[in-house]
């Protein structure tokens, strides 16, 4: 019998931050201002590869637990429309194994003086290492954290 196996699904999470749609953007796309928000927590140690935000342009993000395997994100963007659209792939890893790939889109409107994020993920989850319920939770933990640095 394979222990191998794989979960599917999709959420969307939405928030709207009192900021105009260039400057959330900008919190996508300058790597200074990415890094004060997408970052594990303080105790983990971290280290951020090259971001390099262009189309087929990759990123990389591991943080490590105190007395765990890294957790590693690598991604690659496949669409950016300035101020309006981000479109990137990603894989999870914990030490040597994948956890999880997706697909995640960022859509940026105006709504009144502020702007609406809404966040659409499609995942596929390998092996019972990662869940939809936890990536959903720790990707609102990271727009939370997103919406503190947008403050």
């Amino acid at each position: 019998m394979s222990k191998h196996s794989t979960t599917h699904d999709t959420f969307v999470l939405e928030r709207t931050y009192p900021a105009t749609p260039q400057r959330v953007y900008q919190a996508f796309a300058d790597p200074k201002a990415k890094a004060r928000w997408f970052a594990a927590p303080a105790e983990w140690e971290q280290s951020r590869g090259k971001m390099e935000f262009k189309v087929g342009g990759k990123e990389f993000l591991s943080s490590t637990p105190p007395g765990h395997k890294p957790h590693t994100f690598e991604a690659t963007y496949l669409d950016i429309v300035p101020n309006e659209r981000l479109v990137y792939v990603y894989e999870m890893h914990i030490g040597e194994n994948k956890i999880s790939a997706s697909l995640a889109t960022i859509e940026l409107t105006p709504a009144g003086k502020g702007t609406k994020l809404v966040l659409t993920e499609q995942g596929v989850f390998l092996d019972g290492y990662d869940d939809s319920g936890s990536r959903e939770r720790g990707t609102q933990g990271l727009l939370d954290q997103l919406g503190k640095s947008l403050a």
